[in-house]
């Protein structure tokens, strides 16, 4: 049984809380989406201002669907102000169950601090666990952070004429690199896979 909360250190020793998002959090998801710089915007969601997370957008969001979809949260629950640091859900595939899209949204002042591979990691567990075998991640070309953090993680990548596509196997754990992000990929699984298998 996926757990309700899990509490984990970052690599910095950072405290910080894991858990799945659910409709009481809505105000919470749009304060997130509200203080993401306009790159990020453009980058995660395609548009650079905008109010995008609307009521339809968080009630799809938030709804518990599993096994078709899940989305996680970490959070520092001692930071003053904003405590999210970043989230992270897939969906399922209709045409091809086996396959769910991931996407990963990280703070701009907390990115390159393990959270979005942490998130990776509760993802990648769960969706196992629901009988999918692979993740699909899309990013714009332009977002270099993004691509070499889907390479560094295990990810193989395409281009499919629009958009970076790219891959995770979630049974073939070999394909996971010897990169920092890699080790870190590695050894999160290892951790909460006890926990949450």
């Amino acid at each position: 049984m996926t757990p309700e909360r899990l509490e984990l250190l970052l690599r910095d020793g950072t405290a910080v809380v894991a858990r799945p998002l659910t409709p009481a959090d809505r105000a919470y998801v749009a304060d997130g989406y509200r203080l993401l710089s306009p790159e990020a915007r453009y980058q995660r969601f395609w548009v650079r201002q905008g109010e995008i997370i609307g009521d339809a957008m968080l009630n799809r969001l938030l709804t518990d669907q599993l096994p078709k979809h899940a989305i996680w949260t970490v959070f520092d629950p001692t930071r003053e102000g904003f405590p999210g640091l970043g989230a992270a859900s897939f969906w399922r595939s209709e045409s091809d169950p086996t396959d769910a899209e991931i996407s990963v949204t990280v703070m701009d002042a907390d990115q390159g601090r393990g959270v979005a591979t942490l998130l990776l990691s509760i993802l990648w567990l769960v969706a196992f666990r629901c009988g999918i075998e692979t993740f699909t991640g899309y990013t714009m070309p332009e977002n270099t952070r993004a691509l070499r953090w889907m390479r560094n993680t295990g990810a193989a990548g395409e281009w499919d004429g629009y958009n970076a596509v790219f891959r995770w196997k979630l049974a073939d754990l070999d394909a996971i690199p010897a990169t920092p992000a890699g080790a870190d990929l590695a050894a999160r699984l290892a951790e909460l896979s006890p926990r949450m298998l």
